[in-house]
């Protein structure tokens, strides 16, 4: 399942003390918002939101079962940047929130070709990064390292050669609009899937991930995903 899942903290969880710290403030900031808001004293949105990730279409970057804060003020008054992991409305469907990551922007031309990424037709510079297993599945993947136009730095996942999105035709991505891709490339319901995903208008994004604030791996908590 793609969707991501907008929910409170759990109370229970205590993988430490500062993340129990971070969970009290955003509950102060959470309940004490939207009470102001129901008075009319406010109409702004709130700054942080929580999404948990109920599938592996992220890994490496981000895995199942991990709660994460987004600032949803990120974009406020400046554009999503290539590479960016971002929140957004399903175009099709405005109550289903996906977590991907801004590969195209407005304008530009994406495509891929036996497994590599290609941007206004010149290819992504990607060398191996070693192998993979995702914690659900038994098989090991490869992987890989994207350099993007900007130089920004991605990890990708291949679970598989020849995969049916290694070869894609070229999407033309029009102007206020982005193309978002999932790191776990085989595995993953994106813009390169038309009828489900396809272009994201920029109304449509709407926070940008923070921080993990718990996650099974415990050493990742408090880090941000990259």
């Amino acid at each position: 399942m793609e969707k991501v899942i907008e929910r409170k903290m759990d109370k229970d969880t205590k993988p430490s003390r500062w993340p129990i710290v971070l969970f009290f403030v955003f509950c102060i900031v959470t309940v004490g918002g939207t009470g102001l808001m129901a008075l009319g004293y406010i109409s702004v949105k709130m700054p942080f939101r929580s999404y948990s990730i109920p599938s592996a279409s992220m890994e490496p970057t981000l895995h199942i079962g991990e709660v994460l804060f987004a600032n949803m003020r990120a974009f406020d008054g400046q554009e999503p940047a290539r590479g960016d992991l971002v929140v957004f409305k399903l175009p099709r469907d405005s109550s289903t929130v996906y977590i991907k990551r801004v590969i195209g922007l407005p304008g530009e031309k994406v495509q891929m070709k036996k497994g590599i990424l290609h941007i206004d037709g010149q290819a992504v510079p990607t060398v191996d990064a070693g192998t993979y297993t995702v914690p659900e599945e038994s098989k090991a993947g490869k992987l890989k390292r994207e350099t993007l136009p900007n130089g920004v730095s991605v990890v990708t996942l291949d679970l598989m050669d020849n995969g049916f999105y290694d070869d894609t035709p070229v999407y033309q991505v029009p102007q206020g609009h982005y193309f978002m891709l999932g790191d776990n490339r085989d595995n993953s319901s994106d813009s390169r899937v038309l009828s489900q995903v396809g272009y994201v208008p920029r109304a449509n994004i709407v926070g940008r991930v923070a921080r993990v604030f718990w996650s099974p791996d415990l050493s990742r908590i408090g880090t941000r995903p990259q």
